[in-house]
């Protein structure tokens, strides 16, 4: 299928940067100030240019395989929406080859059972993920609002209905199963971050949080592109000095 490319900006040590379903400068471009002392590796997931498309559409599992061999080099790996699953996934399956995982906003929505709003969001974004422009009209404008798509309140722009479709035909992310326990217990260190926007997300955070011991910390302002939220950044590089140490005896 071709490897994916990977933009390098900046000297330090190495933060691997996975976008969700907005592509790296929308979802990263508010952390560009933290390149003059950390090399930030902007990944570009299948079907995101440059790297090539996906042979059947967006699928965490297929992330996991690309970021694998990123991680040789035990870096600090910031993840967001959709891409935590596949980044998940990759950190699970080699543990000590993370320095440190930043979460934000995954669809885990497995995770909260028996919940009312999570179970719609499950549903929805999965109906996006399996209809497209397809899906009940309704409906999908309220999962983009919660996505931080710019709708509006006219007809969908154009970039909006574009990453609808490049959406369309993806793995639903109620198939996704990490095995949490595999990084909880190899004390990797990890920061889960939400914006305060969505209940359903908030809850599913806390849950993340919880599940593998990390740090939890909410920022609002930006809606569902945290890493643009006011104190984020600063946020971020604390958990990063502070989790530079880390280092799983396998990676030694």
């Amino acid at each position: 299928m071709g490897e994916i490319v990977v933009v390098r900006d900046g000297s330090g040590p190495e933060v691997l940067l996975v976008h969700g379903g907005a592509g790296p400068r929308t979802t990263w471009g508010a952390l560009a100030p933290l390149a003059t002392r950390w090399t930030l590796a902007y990944v570009h997931r299948r079907g995101y240019p440059p790297s090539p498309p996906p042979q059947e559409g967006q699928d965490f599992e297929v992330d996991a395989r690309d970021l694998a061999p990123l991680l040789v080099g035990c870096p600090h790996v910031v993840a967001h929406s959709y891409g935590v699953l596949g980044t998940l996934i990759a950190a699970a399956a080699a543990p000590d080859s993370v320095r440190s995982l930043t979460l934000i906003e995954p669809p885990l929505n497995y995770l909260v059972p028996d919940d009312p709003e999570v179970a719609r969001l499950e549903r929805i974004g999965d109906a996006v993920l399996t209809h497209g422009m397809d899906m009940d009209p309704a409906e999908l404008r309220e999962f983009l609002q919660v996505a931080g798509a710019p709708i509006g309140g006219g007809p969908l722009p154009e970039d909006v209905v574009a990453g609808v479709r490049r959406a369309h035909g993806g793995r639903v992310t109620s198939e996704a199963r990490p095995q949490l326990d595999t990084i909880g217990d190899a004390g990797v260190p990890v920061l889960v971050a939400s914006g305060d926007h969505a209940a359903a997300l908030e809850r599913i955070c806390d849950a993340l949080a919880n599940a593998l011991g990390g740090e939890r910390s909410v920022h609002p302002g930006a809606g569902h592109f945290v890493a643009a939220a006011p104190g984020f950044a600063e946020q971020l590089e604390t958990f990063l000095r502070k989790s530079a140490t880390w280092r799983a005896s396998s990676s030694r």
